[in-house]
């Protein structure tokens, strides 16, 4: 009783098939056609290895270095953060009345690129054209003297600076 051929076993058939044909062919050529065809082969072959193995390795050799001294500078600026989101959590509460006085000072430092309209815990900041550092540094201070916190901003960036609304929260806690 014959037993039915799977397919791996064809496709073994087939293998062995294949190796045979290459192997008459391949006794078939002269000495120096071997040779040339060898040659080839190793030479296809380091060309493999060299695209898929090394040259992959040796670039991220190269720049690995520059990668990590990002990383590392990114790191330091997230913990210089994570140590500032800390100290401002473990500030006391600003009064209301005292958190008012210190923002309305900080929209005078700005002058006229600046309006302040408050509405209970809320204060809304409307620029026109304020540089960027000065934005920033208005924003460190209204977070470090009032403890007021943006909840919502829509901003634009035009060629004098950033002009918009800001709403900041007067909660209390950073």
């Amino acid at each position: 009783m014959a037993r039915p051929s799977t397919s791996g076993e064809g496709f073994q058939a087939q293998l062995r098939h294949a190796r045979a044909q290459v192997l008459t062919q391949w006794q078939s050529l002269g000495e120096r056609e071997r040779l040339a065809v060898g040659t080839v082969g190793v030479l296809l072959g380091l060309l493999l290895a060299w695209s898929l193995l090394v040259a992959p390795a040796l670039r991220t050799l190269k720049t690995a270095p520059a990668e990590l001294e990002t990383l590392e500078l990114q790191l330091q600026q997230m913990q210089a953060q994570a140590q500032e989101a800390r100290a401002l959590r473990a500030a006391p509460p600003v009064p209301p009345a005292q958190a008012e006085a210190a923002l309305k000072a900080s929209v005078e430092h700005l002058g006229a690129a600046a309006r302040l309209n408050i509405t209970g815990d809320r204060a809304v900041v409307t620029l026109t054209g304020v540089a960027p550092p000065a934005l920033q540094a208005w924003l460190a201070e209204v977070r470090a003297a009032a403890r007021a916190r943006p909840v919502e901003a829509q901003l634009t960036r035009g060629p004098t600076g950033f002009s918009g609304n800001l709403v900041l929260s007067l909660g209390g806690g950073a």
